[in-house]
């Protein structure tokens, strides 16, 4: 393996342009760096059965930006600073979603994660007012009082044991869907919540394995897997449908639209003062309830994975929280002291990334890296791989929470962590999920210790998040 290098000398240049004098000098795209004859094959089948290894390899092997080509589809995979900055920004333009999103959008219609041009533009802005600076503290005493609620949970099974055995997974997906439910409509899903939960997941599953089938199967078919998925949408939208419609009957009798995202919503206009129609109302409710929760839970998860395994780091989060709090309910003021605790959810994400790649998809002819990339062709940027490679980061494999010290993120090439994507593009709600990170452990780490269970080996799951194949079994006792 290659000796990592000193990320100080790896520079982010401006990025090349795509005149017609760089046209001209680009390199064919069959003499880039890649697989050829039988390899091709043999990298298709190691994707096949474990696509985080074969693509880590893959880097390993060809270099940080590559061609793959996968039947009919060309793949650039894409870990250089530069090539990403022109991407993600200098001509992100010219690059929209690839196929493989085709499957959320069954799910999610046009909303923020799935929609291009004109429309993502025009929802983006009418979306933004939920999540500004000015807005996203006011989230808090929300997610503390859910987070307590928890606790309170397992302090009543504590009082007869010393210890409690939970799937940290399951529980963490529980607790930020109850936080999505009072964040964007002020309201307990209550008995719904199972219902619901299973209709996302078997929903999120069609949508995974529709993307990546090569030969796509019409949704018409007499098929179990399209009824269930047929199902399970049934039950998504008829949740949202109702929602929307007794919100916007108080709204229009009461001329309040209510001060949670849902009200933010229905109270946007566009710059012709245009409200959102339903059809997009349901499509961005349903995005926010998706991504508002999964990405959340599985970081939570890590997170105390992985401080499980390194006690000497858990001890510092632990004194940290016990410093600022005491016995008290954390306030933002409180949050915005953890420093050491920010670090730790960054050091997780970059780890164990819960959206483990990103693939933009070229509308017309480029240069990226001196070589020509076709209209059609998929640039791929997996965050998994991304976040490993030795010439970016020391120790990559190692979990060290101080590589986010703010001199070592200043010192480090841009683009080489994009757990949250980048550019115009960037997931909206980052600093409302690293908010929500934060105060769900600290309420938690303030009372309670968690250990992951001997003998257990985390093995992960390359859906449309990453997530733990097998769930995380874990014990819970008093700090």
């Amino acid at each position: 393996m290659r000796q990592p290098s000193d990320s100080h000398s790896i520079p982010v240049e401006p990025a090349r342009s795509t005149s017609k004098a760089s046209f001209a000098a680009a390199l064919p795209a069959d003499q880039a760096p890649g697989p050829h004859g039988l390899e091709r094959l043999r990298v298709h089948v190691r994707l096949q059965r474990d696509p985080l290894r074969a693509l880590h390899r893959a880097v390993l092997d060809y270099g940080a930006f590559h061609r793959l080509v996968l039947g009919p589809f060309t793949f650039w995979v894409c870990h250089e600073p530069e090539a990403m900055k022109h991407v993600l920004i200098d001509n992100a333009k010219n690059y929209i979603k690839s196929r493989n999103y085709d499957g959320l959008r069954l799910l999610l219609g046009q909303g923020l994660v799935t929609s291009e041009g004109e429309l993502w533009r025009k929802q983006r802005k009418l979306v933004a007012p939920a999540f500004t600076p000015q807005r996203v503290p006011s989230y808090v005493p929300t997610f503390v009082r859910a987070a307590e609620d928890a606790v309170a949970g397992w302090e009543q099974e504590l009082r007869h044991a010393k210890s409690a055995d939970v799937e940290i997974h399951h529980a963490m997906m529980a607790l930020t869907f109850r936080i999505v439910g009072l964040t964007l409509f002020s309201q307990e899903f209550g008995t719904d919540t199972k219902r619901i939960a299973g209709a996302f997941e078997e929903a999120i599953h069609f949508a995974d394995q529709f993307s990546m089938s090569i030969v796509r199967l019409p949704l018409g078919l007499p098929l179990p897997r399209n009824a269930r998925f047929k199902r399970a949408m049934g039950v998504l939208d008829g949740l949202v449908d109702s929602l929307i419609q007794a919100r916007k009957k108080r709204y229009l009798e009461t001329g309040v639209a209510g001060e949670d995202v849902m009200g933010t919503l229905l109270s946007s206009k566009d710059e012709t003062g245009a409200p959102m129609d339903d059809r997009q109302l349901r499509d961005e409710v349903l995005t926010l309830i998706g991504a508002g929760h999964e990405t959340t839970a599985n970081t939570l998860a890590f997170t105390l994975y992985l401080l499980s395994l390194h006690p000497t780091i858990a001890r510092k989060v632990y004194d940290e929280v016990e410093t600022v709090l005491g016995d008290r309910s954390p306030t933002v003021q409180d949050l915005a002291k953890m420093e050491y605790l920010e670090r730790v959810i960054e050091e997780s994400m970059r780890l164990i990334p819960p959206v483990w790649g990103l693939e933009r998809e070229a509308i017309s002819d480029d240069v990226l890296s001196g070589y020509r990339v076709k209209k059609g062709d998929a640039v791929a940027i997996s965050t998994w791989t991304l976040h490993r490679m030795p010439q970016y980061w020391e120790n990559p494999e190692g979990f060290d929470p101080d590589r986010f010290l703010p001199e070592a993120k200043k010192a480090r090439a841009r683009f080489v962590y994009l757990p949250f994507g980048g550019g115009p593009r960037v997931c909206i709600g980052a600093s409302f999920a690293m908010l929500e990170a934060k105060a769900i452990l600290a309420v938690l780490l303030r009372k309670l210790r968690f250990s992951v269970k001997s003998g257990y080996s985390l093995e992960l799951e390359t859906a449309v998040t990453l997530r733990p194949k097998k769930g995380i079994p874990m014990r819970v006792s008093r700090s």
